[in-house]
């Protein structure tokens, strides 16, 4: 009959259609939340728990992750079968469960908690055996391994007390790293600005975060400077005796301040150890920490402790040392001889300035320390000497050299008060090398 052929192609359609439902029935699914119990009681979902899922009635595995919130899922699992599901996580006993079919709705959903320990896994080997002796629950019960021991228990308590003080390291670090950043722009934007006590306010409450802060350090050691000079430019412009002396107590007290936070900051720049990440930073904070103490050391050795006059005349060796340009090079060799001048220490004036003399005979700022220092002592019998220097420097030095009028004048009293006639001799230099 004709139809036959239909007939047969219409039954073969609907046998694959019937083997098509008969195969997507063969398969199921498993799926549930990881949790953790912490320390207070409560459950937290566990992210990257591993789930290892092992067919028994036959040789077959499947292994999923928990993503964030805790949740697994493994589909296309065969129908038939018998599963046993092994849950591990870092910071936690492993636990499982066995004996488990998952042809029901119900029974497709397993949830765990994990009690805290050390992050171990169970092989199901393991499992197995704790099955045998009784240590998990029949007929999909749940297991977990046996109790710690007094050495596991104690070494995952420290790991966690570990953890935690790291993570609050790493939280206080952040919040510190907070406060620094906020408080050096405020502090750099009011010393711009000038306001000077708000500067020092704020880069005191960064220090109060961090005390070894070198940047805030070197700032606040800026901002005690620049208020010192305004203090005592102001004390000095007042009639008033009680005001005056007030002013120049706190212009001190200002100086000394500076000093010691510019001490610390080249304490703390010396002792860091450079790295890839912090080369750049340290070596400008080593220059600014050097620069800061230098200038602060000028003030204290020249206002308020003349016993300082050594310590900042080694200050500014170590900026002339470390300082790349030549032009600043040379203002702060000038700068360095006269804070000595300032500080009422001749004699070490005069040594100094002669060993630039020595090297460099006609520089105008050692002539005039050394001619000044010796005038300076009273000697009459080095004001011949004295003069030479002074002579010397008035016919070097260019008449922008705001300086120079105070050398003439104390070459005209030599002059006319001492009778004191400069000579013209010709200045010392370096001796000659020997030709091997």
């Amino acid at each position: 009959m004709r139809f036959k052929p239909l007939f047969r192609a219409t039954l073969a359609a609907l046998i694959l259609a019937a083997c098509g439902v008969v195969a997507s029935a063969q398969t199921t699914q498993v799926e549930g939340v990881v949790k953790l119990k912490q320390a207070d009681g409560k459950e937290a979902p566990v992210a990257g728990a591993t789930v290892d899922i092992y067919r028994t009635d036959i040789k077959q595995e499947f292994h999923v992750k928990t993503d964030k919130k805790g949740h697994y899922l493994h589909a296309g699992l065969p129908f038939v079968g018998t599963y046993t599901l092994i849950i591990s996580a870092p910071g936690a006993q492993p636990t499982y469960a066995s004996k488990l079919r998952f042809v029901q709705e119900e029974q497709r959903v397993r949830d765990f908690t994990l009690m805290p320990g050390d992050g171990s896994a169970l092989t199901l080997d393991q499992v197995n055996k704790l099955d045998a002796g009784g240590g998990g629950a029949k007929s999909g019960g749940g297991g977990s391994a046996p109790a710690e021991s007094k050495e596991a228990k104690a070494k995952r308590e420290e790991m966690q007390k570990q953890v935690a003080e790291i993570n609050k390291k790493n939280e206080d670090i952040k919040n510190s790293n907070e406060v620094v950043s906020r408080t050096f722009k405020a502090g750099n934007d009011a010393l711009a600005a000038g306001h000077l006590d708000e500067a020092i306010t704020s880069f005191q409450e960064g220090l109060a975060t961090r005390p070894d802060e070198a940047a805030l350090l070197i700032k606040l050691s800026e901002a005690y400077r620049m208020r010192g000079v305004d203090r005592f430019n102001a004390a000095i412009k007042t009639t008033d005796n009680d005001a005056k002396s007030q002013g120049l107590d706190a212009a001190k007290k200002d100086w000394t301040d500076a000093a010691a936070n510019a001490n610390k900051a080249f304490e703390v720049v010396n002792a860091a150890t450079p790295t890839a990440e912090n080369q750049a930073s340290l070596t400008q904070n080593k220059l600014a920490a050097t620069t800061v103490r230098a200038l602060a050391l000028h003030f204290v050795a020249t206002k308020v402790d003349q016993t300082q006059a050594q310590a900042a005349w080694d200050a500014y060796q170590q900026l002339i040392a470390a300082e790349t340009d030549p032009a600043k090079k040379a203002k702060y060799k000038a700068d360095a001889l006269q804070t000595l001048l300032d500080a009422g220490a001749n004699d070490l004036a005069l040594q100094q300035s002669q060993k630039v003399l020595t090297e460099e005979p006609d520089n105008v700022d050692a002539n005039r320390i050394a001619g000044l220092a010796l005038f300076a002592s009273g000697d009459k019998a080095k004001f011949q000497q004295a003069a030479n220097y002074l002579q010397h420097f008035v016919d070097k030095a260019p008449d922008t050299d705001p300086l120079k009028q105070s050398a003439k004048d104390a070459l005209d009293y030599l002059k006319t008060a001492e009778n004191i006639k400069p000579e013209k001799t010709q200045p010392s230099r370096p001796p000659a090398r020997r030709r091997p």
